[in-house]
């Protein structure tokens, strides 16, 4: 696996932060290492000047590239195999196929994962109206009520943490991908990462020194243009206003594409807002989701277009998956518009809330009937005042 560029150190802590937002929103790679030759060619803010190889377990940061090498190099393989064919078989802009096959390739293969954390999450949603009336049954009681929520999931077989741990996961994923298309496409030779045992398993010629165009450009082995999208370059930024570098310094197209997409995948996932639910967390939840998308366009000066290609292919593989699951979600109404067949509508699987299972409940828990006649009887209780004088009873 590959290390960010020095030259953007600033872009590990975005990924950091974004990470973390996609948790909020959701519960409530490496540099090319080898030697080169000094002079005109490599330098340490060119890394695509130096071949691309395994990471070497030699700092705290390398060994944790040197971890995630093996996921790395599988997805550089797939990802130059495609590249290889589409290239054989004549068809132009291969590298941007190549992206689009290698998104589908791990998507398919993160379904059971992704339909865990939907399932988890409608489940959650379906639950939400037993847990607001715990809620407003034990207000001001903050053990009793945590105590009745908890026995309540844990009755119906619901875990909250299911639907953040997928997010988790996407976090490294979403590094090793931009590595992929950040160095594994910029670099002048990557053959090393498509070697397993000595062998080169995806035939890719590559030069043996580092080209050098007239701007003083490293020459990538793999072809970065993709004409069917305007000629576009895929391994750098795309941006049709402004500069590309830094965040905020410019706007790109493509990053606008996938905040929309990505708004109406959050949309989708949400209930139809209930004025009656004053849940904050719910609310904090609600503004993340909303707010999340506008981050992706503020750095859509920064990451690559390849990078944006796959969030773009997986967010509609995304929404193809929730709809099937949980149908349109708080979509609809869309500026006071519901289109027909949105009205009624019922999911391909639609996911269905367990019935309570007595033999989940903990032995020493009450029951949520003698827990709501506790709740009564306090409130029937008179609360004893302290001994006054008598200047306290004629004041």
């Amino acid at each position: 696996m590959t290390r960010l560029r020095a030259a953007r150190p600033w872009l590990l802590p975005l990924l950091l932060i974004l990470a973390v937002l996609l948790l909020v929103a959701a519960c409530g790679g490496g540099s090319p290492s080898g030697s080169g030759a000094p002079g005109a060619s490599p330098s340490p803010t060119n890394p695509a000047a130096v071949p691309l190889q395994p990471a070497k377990p030699t700092d705290p940061f390398s060994v944790f590239a040197w971890l995630f090498t093996p996921i790395f190099q599988a997805l550089f393989i797939v990802l130059v195999a495609v590249y290889a064919a589409a290239k054989a078989a004549g068809i132009p802009g291969a590298i941007g196929i190549a992206i689009i096959v290698l998104t589908l390739f791990v998507r398919t293969l993160l379904i059971p994962l992704f339909r865990r954390q939907l399932v988890a999450q409608r489940r959650m949603q379906l639950l939400q109206p037993e847990l607001n009336e715990i809620r407003r049954r034990f207000k001001g009681q903050g053990l009793k009520m945590r105590e009745a929520q908890q026995e309540l999931m844990r009755e119906r077989g619901v875990n909250p943490v299911s639907g953040c741990l997928p997010l988790l996961l996407q976090f490294p994923l979403l590094i090793i991908i931009y590595s992929v298309i950040q160095n594994g496409i910029t670099n002048f030779n990557p053959t090393q990462m498509l070697t397993v045992a000595g062998i080169q398993v995806v035939p890719l010629t590559c030069p043996g020194s580092p080209i050098f165009d007239a701007n003083h450009h490293v020459i990538p082995c793999i072809d970065p243009i993709v004409p069917w999208l305007g000629n576009l370059n895929v391994s750098v930024p795309e941006v049709i206003i402004g500069t590309a570098g830094a965040p905020l310094s410019g706007l790109s197209l493509l990053a606008v594409v996938s905040a929309i997409l990505q708004l109406i995948q959050s949309r989708m996932m949400l209930t139809p807002a209930d004025p009656r639910n004053d849940d904050p967390n719910l609310r904090v939840q609600r503004q993340m989701m909303m707010f999340l998308p506008l981050i992706f366009i503020g750095l859509g000066s920064t990451f690559p277009a390849g990078l944006f290609i796959y969030w773009i292919v997986a967010t509609l593989f995304s929404i193809v998956q929730q709809y099937l699951i949980v149908g349109w979600g708080a979509m609809f109404p869309l500026f006071g518009w519901t289109p027909g067949f949105a009205q009624n509508h019922t999911p391909r699987f639609p996911v269905a809330m367990p019935a309570p299972d007595p033999t989940k409940r903990s032995p020493a828990a009450p029951s949520r009937d003698s827990m709501k006649r506790q709740s009564s009887a306090d409130k029937t209780i008179r609360q004893k005042r302290g001994r006054q004088g008598r200047r306290g009873r004629r004041r």
